[in-house]
């Protein structure tokens, strides 16, 4: 018979540090949880993202799930992470929807006087006295948005977890985990149980890997353009982020097919092909990054408890809102967790129960 010694127990170990694996630390802290984090490095969707805080869908003029209660939590929640490592990673910013007609302008005032849009919206057309936009009829400006720069949140909270003896920088190995009644043992380590926010690289994690997260490609690219002088993040069917020091991130691609989380040679293309429509002036691209978003085919994230290993939790299905989601959905996890409460039907992973 084997027997398992662990000398070091935390209440929880956490696998992955992006953002959904951030926001569960913080719901942990909160309530006097102890924890340790494993993570490998900054390669996920999080840190390749442009980063924006924006409520509205403007695509389609409509706020995503849960989109007030998100936002009302999110940036309280960033304000004072910024408190708490001592760093400013949040950027005020306008986010100006570029209208490609009339007829989109109409769309953008009926908008604007919908419950609950008429919070961001601003009804005014904001005129384009940029030589280099292209914007013949002018932008919609979206209001309370801005900018989180979610790779320096990320290297500042790996040094804070290191700094309590929190953070293993190391890839974590799903085999190497042993079950006792009541707990989860891996390597010297025991804890009640183990959470899995490791976006898209949950489909190597053998306990939750047939779960239906589609993994979706994006591809942004940094530019230089001296000329350009934006303070604005600019709409189209694209991003124009400003990042500072005339750097722009610019994006972001969707490929539902290239798993390779390698910068590809057809997103670069696509890009550039695109900024043509948009930017009259010379630039340079100095970057090409690229990631995986962990996307579901309904939308919605997924999280609850594994079916057979209790000791085993989900935090996962983010999509390309983790900025404003996790926050909120990191709770629900851990009220679930902790206080027994029960999950939306709509993000708890008993939906797909059938495919574990």
């Amino acid at each position: 018979m084997i027997i398992f010694v662990a000398v070091n127990k935390r209440d929880y170990i956490i696998v992955g540090l992006g953002l959904a694996g951030i926001a569960f630390c913080e719901a942990l802290e909160k309530a006097g949880k102890s924890y340790l984090v494993f993570d490998k490095g900054l390669d996920g969707a999080s840190s390749v993202a442009a980063g924006l805080y924006n409520p509205v869908i403007l695509k389609r003029y409509t706020l995503p799930w849960k989109a007030i209660e998100q936002f009302d939590l999110a940036i309280p929640y960033y304000q004072n992470l910024e408190k708490k490592l001592g760093i400013n990673f949040m950027t005020e910013m306008p986010v100006r929807k570029v209208f490609s007609s009339v007829e989109d302008q109409n769309n953008w005032f009926a908008a604007s006087d919908k419950p609950l849009l008429e919070r961001f919206v601003f009804p005014k057309l904001v005129g384009n006295e940029n030589e280099y936009i292209k914007a013949p009829y002018a932008y919609g400006e979206v209001q309370e948005t801005g900018r989180v720069a979610i790779k320096k949140l990320q290297e500042h909270y790996q040094k804070y977890l290191a700094s309590k003896d929190a953070y293993l920088n190391e890839s974590f190995i799903h085999s190497n985990i042993a079950f006792t009644e009541n707990t989860v043992i891996y390597n010297e380590y025991e804890a009640s149980r183990i959470v899995f926010a490791e976006g898209y690289g949950v489909k190597q994690n053998p306990f939750f890997s047939a779960l239906p997260l589609v993994g979706n490609k994006g591809e942004y690219v940094i530019i230089k353009a001296s000329k350009l002088n934006l303070s604005a993040a600019i709409k189209t069917s694209f991003f124009v982020v400003p990042l500072g020091d005339d750097l722009y991130k610019v994006g972001a691609t969707f490929n539902w097919t290239d798993k390779d989380t390698s910068p590809s040679e057809e997103a670069r293309d696509e890009l550039i092909e695109k900024m043509a429509t948009l930017l009259s002036c010379d630039y340079e691209i100095v970057d090409q990054v690229a990631g995986m978003r962990p996307t579901t085919g309904d939308r919605r994230a997924l999280l609850g408890i594994h079916p057979k290993y209790k000791q085993l939790a989900l935090l996962n299905g983010l999509g390309t809102r983790g900025i404003m989601a996790s926050p909120l959905l990191a709770q629900y996890l851990f009220n679930h967790l902790e206080n027994g409460k029960e999950l939306l039907d709509e993000i708890d992973i008993k939906r797909v129960l059938s495919k574990l």
